[in-house]
């Protein structure tokens, strides 16, 4: 009997993932039972259990069956291949998964992840902006909480990613996070030209150049110049045209009242005369 087969069927028959640790303990206590073998891997390492495992894992991709087993957060346990979702489904119903992080929950929780530990200030330096409602968030839905508090002025409270974080995520341990090198490998697919309706290439018009447009407007705000002016000069002329015409007016009007005024002033003089 090897120690493969008789994690294969622990895990069988486990409701839960099982650490390399709690493995340990469970072979410990068979061999502490003292039935049948048990007593030969009672005091087997964590290290070896977990290469067994990982031995384990590889033979069954090989055998592609309809599970396979992997390590997530740490523990290990079969899981359905994914193609056979529909029958799982309908075996054991749909559970209502939490609602999707938002975009800035995700970030602050990758903050974490990377910087822990990390306080709530040095999260806020880094993002710009207040994370307290993001943070009340992340430590409800247990992928963020308190690990610890910081050597500083008021010993705040720093925070580190939980076992539900590599769950949620389907990591093995925080080892398994890309680095900074890896994300600037992965590809990023840029958005196809627009596409035109036109038949003919030579029909559509080449793109103008951005000196080309600045020349075009600098010649329509010369143009739009030149009218104003010629609009205004034909303003003035009007005005002046209006004015001379009522200096005209005004002046003939005063001539006539000048020549009544001195018409009236030779009537009576001469009455004067006569009467003395």
């Amino acid at each position: 009997m090897e120690l493969k087969d008789i994690l294969e069927a622990i895990l069988f028959s486990s409701q839960k993932p099982l650490s390399a640790k709690e493995l340990q303990d469970i072979l410990k206590q068979a061999g502490e039972a003292g039935e049948g073998e048990s007593k030969e891997f009672a005091k087997t390492k964590a290290a070896a259990i977990t290469k067994a495992l990982e031995t384990l894992a590889e033979e069954v991709d090989e055998l592609n069956r309809s599970h396979r087993l992997v390590c997530v957060a740490g523990s290990w346990q079969f899981v359905t291949q994914t193609e056979y979702a529909p029958w799982v489904r309908a075996l054991v119903g749909v559970k209502n998964r939490p609602t999707r992080l938002s975009k800035p929950a995700l970030e602050t929780l990758a903050i974490i992840a990377y910087r822990q530990p990390i306080t709530r200030a040095q999260m806020e330096e880094i993002r710009g902006v207040s994370v307290d409602g993001v943070i009340g968030t992340l430590v409800e839905r247990e992928l963020a909480e308190v690990i610890g508090r910081a050597d500083g002025p008021g010993r705040p409270q720093t925070y580190g990613t939980t076992q539900m974080f590599l769950e949620y995520f389907g990591l093995r341990g925080l080892e398994e996070l890309p680095d900074a090198e890896e994300l600037r490998q992965v590809p990023v697919t840029r958005p196809e030209a627009p596409v035109t309706t036109g038949d003919d290439d030579d029909e559509t018009p080449d793109q103008m150049s951005l000196e080309e447009v600045t020349e075009a407007k600098d010649n329509d705000a010369g143009k739009l110049a030149e009218t104003a002016a010629e609009q205004a000069g034909e303003a003035v002329e009007d005005d002046e045209e209006e004015e001379d015409y009522d200096d005209d007016e005004f002046e003939d009007d005063d001539d006539d009242d000048d020549e009544e005024f001195d018409g009236g002033e030779d009537e009576a003089v001469e009455e004067a005369s006569q009467t003395s």
